[in-house]
């Protein structure tokens, strides 16, 4: 455990010596050690699924007056849209305020 956040990028092993209260130079021969050693990380693998589609043609969907949506950006923008919305005109929206 203390030598895997010694592997965390932007953490050094000073500070995980002192979060345990160990000396840093004993952390270094853990490090050393073949029992301490990384894994090996295996590549990502891509996986797909299987996908069917069972209608090609969207139904039409009457906009619904009572429809509500709010979303908030990481930014700290927030969007509050009440009745009926075009999802595409939403989405474009949503891209231009989050940039």
């Amino acid at each position: 455990m203390v030598c895997a956040q010694t592997r965390v990028p932007g953490v050094s092993v000073a500070q995980v010596a002192r979060r345990y209260d160990v000396n840093a130079n004993q952390v270094f021969n853990w490090l050393k050690e073949p029992r301490f050693a990384a894994e090996a990380e295996e590549e990502p693998v891509t996986r797909f699924l299987p996908v069917e589609v069972l209608d090609a043609e969207p139904a039409s969907v009457q906009p619904d007056a009572e429809a509500q949506i709010e979303v908030e950006l990481a930014n700290g923008h927030r969007l509050k849209v009440q009745g009926g919305f075009d999802p595409d005109a939403l989405a474009a929206l949503i891209r231009k305020l989050a940039s």
